[in-house]
């Protein structure tokens, strides 16, 4: 029986894929629930076995090629216990190296799985052993840093279980592991972009889009063809291409997860998107974030929130006994992944239409309210006055007016009539662990090319650069990430946590990513307190790949060495 047989027979009995019971978890959180079609694999312990090998999978009907975990898409789910150590054995099946990143968590250097940075890679046909202690709980994602395998579905979901109480109460969770998948090879989509950046945009404007009023006035849009842009780009790879998924289901798989009326439901949401934020809402359903990023916060409800590429939310939600439709909304509005929450099997939920594209505005250039032709020959001048940004090929923009938006709604949800999270609402629980203040600030600017698809960190790709960002172990920095492009883009660092800083004071939220706005800022303070090389970088696999990479090495302080 192949892999997708297995599994459909599985799901066909009510029992999901990975039906063994965990002694250890509360009844909620056992892979089996009744009539939950089907559940993540699961797998728990000190010892796990992990195999990288390719399958054939069904999404929506239709078989396509993918790269999976213990032939699975996703990846099994990682259940594991703060306080514990566990030893991932990872296999590799394939004929290329491939690698585990286990994203969000605090491990050594050496065990972060990043080629050519942290560890060698896998080889084909060897086995390679990770281990660590687990220091943290919280949910977060592991997924591969070799090529453009991520795409092709090798990544996971991981939860872990508090040494103690768990500060969150819930009856029952699900696990929602959101992502894009394409029937085009990576590589194939890759060369796609850089022949044409726009390539996979089928929501261009038109005409007469323009003379009917429906777009942007007729002024900003020869602005923006003055700066070779187009406003509908708003997401380089698109429905045109992309299947948006749920826990490996598409939408007309209608991935269905059980609750009972008035239950307080934990949703352990992740993007393990490739190119694609997501906004997400259940129409008719209140939305408590109570963790961003595996760190507990003030519980702050909403009607809908976007998680960028890389990001996890824990939301409680307490269902009346009726069906709802959770709509993960692709941030381009090119398409949806869905899902269905119901007290019984059988009923189901009107699933809503997309809603209109959103439009990249001059305010998205970095530029302010300015508008129009004055706007851009505004941004044209001010693009030889920014002293910390070479002109090199991958510096095609620089916004004269950058702006802070932590407190504004995502791109394209301001207008949505309802509640919609932004940064600044979140604030950590807990007091933060290093109230001190920064002893240095860093600026970067995140810069881009479209029309050559190059992405860099200060216009500087990854291949190009001489020297690592440097930190001294145990000092505190402030960083501001500067958006000189039209796209938003979700920056990563390896190995750390950081505070954002949105006002919150010592209750700044703790994250690992940080999704930049077009034309914005964000500021994060950062205490280097994990010795090694670590990668730094835009979680748009895409992104990264064409160059918006950089190594961040933190290195013992001499001079506290001298005094010692």
């Amino acid at each position: 029986m192949t892999s997708s047989s297995r599994r459909g027979f599985l799901r066909d009995a009510g029992l999901g894929v990975g039906a063994l019971a965990v002694p250890w978890l509360p009844a909620w959180a056992q892979p089996v629930s009744t009539g939950l079609a089907p559940a993540l694999p699961t797998l728990t312990g000190p010892d796990i076995t992990l195999t990288v090998d390719h399958l054939m999978a069904t999404i929506d009907g239709r078989p396509t090629h993918a790269i999976g975990v213990n032939g699975t898409l996703p990846a099994p789910l990682l259940r594991l216990r703060e306080g514990q150590r566990v030893r991932l054995a990872v296999t590799n099946r394939l004929a290329e190296e491939t690698s585990i990143h286990w994203h969000g968590l605090l491990v050594p250097f050496q065990m972060d799985g990043v080629p050519g940075i942290s560890f060698p890679g896998i080889a084909p046909g060897t086995t390679f052993t990770y281990e660590f202690p687990v220091v943290q709980a919280g949910t977060y994602w592991y997924h591969s840093h070799s090529g453009l395998q991520e795409q092709m579905g090798h990544y996971g979901p991981i939860v872990i279980d508090p040494a103690g109480a768990d500060p969150i109460a819930a009856d029952r969770e699900h696990v929602i592991v959101l992502s894009d998948h394409s029937p085009l090879h990576p590589h194939a989509i890759f060369t796609k972009l850089k022949q044409q950046g726009g390539y996979f945009n089928y929501q261009k404007q038109t005409l007469a889009g323009l003379l009917a009023g429906r777009d942007q006035p007729a002024r900003d849009r020869l602005a923006w063809g003055g700066m070779r842009m187009d406003p509908t780009d708003v997401s380089d790879v698109t429905g045109a291409t992309y299947t948006y998924l749920v826990n490996g289901h598409g939408p007309k798989d209608d991935w269905t997860a059980l609750f009972a009326p008035g239950e307080r439901v934990r949703l352990r949401i992740v993007n393990a998107a490739a190119m694609t934020n997501f906004n997400l809402r259940i129409p008719g359903l209140p939305l408590t974030v109570v963790q961003a990023d595996g760190q507990t916060v003030r519980p702050v409800t909403v009607d809908e929130l976007q998680i960028a590429v890389a990001e996890t939310y824990d939301l409680i939600v307490t269902p009346a006994d009726r069906a709802y439709t959770l709509v993960a909304e692709a941030w381009d509005r090119s398409g949806m992944a869905r899902a269905t929450l119901t007290p019984r099997l059988g009923l189901r939920a009107a699933v809503p239409p997309l809603r209109r594209r959103p439009l990249a505005t001059m305010r998205d250039m970095g530029m302010g309210e300015m508008a129009g032709m004055a706007g851009m020959h505004h941004g044209m001048r001010d693009f030889a006055a920014a002293p910390d940004v070479p002109r090199t090929p991958v510096v095609q923009t620089i916004a004269p007016m950058p702006t802070d938006r932590t407190g504004e709604p995502p791109q394209g949800l301001a207008d949505v009539g309802h509640r919609v999270l932004v940064y600044r609402d979140l604030v950590a629980q807990e007091a933060n662990p290093d109230p001190r203040a920064p002893s240095r600030q860093l600026r970067i600017h995140l810069t881009g090319n479209m029309e050559r698809y190059m992405w860099a960190f200060d216009g500087v790709k990854l291949n190009a650069v001489t020297a690592p960002i440097a930190f001294r172990e145990g000092e505190r920095v402030r960083v501001t990430l500067v958006n000189d492009t039209m796209m938003a883009h979700p920056i990563h660092l390896h190995g750390h946590f950081f505070e954002l800083v949105t006002g919150h004071g010592d209750h700044s939220p703790r994250k690992h990513t940080i999704n930049v706005a077009p034309g914005g800022t964000a500021t994060f303070d950062l205490t280097a307190d994990a010795p090694g090389d670590w990668a730094f970088h835009c979680h748009m696999l895409y992104h990264m790949h064409a160059g918006m990479m950089q190594v961040v090495s933190v290195r013992p302080d001499p001079a506290a060495g001298a005094g010692a």
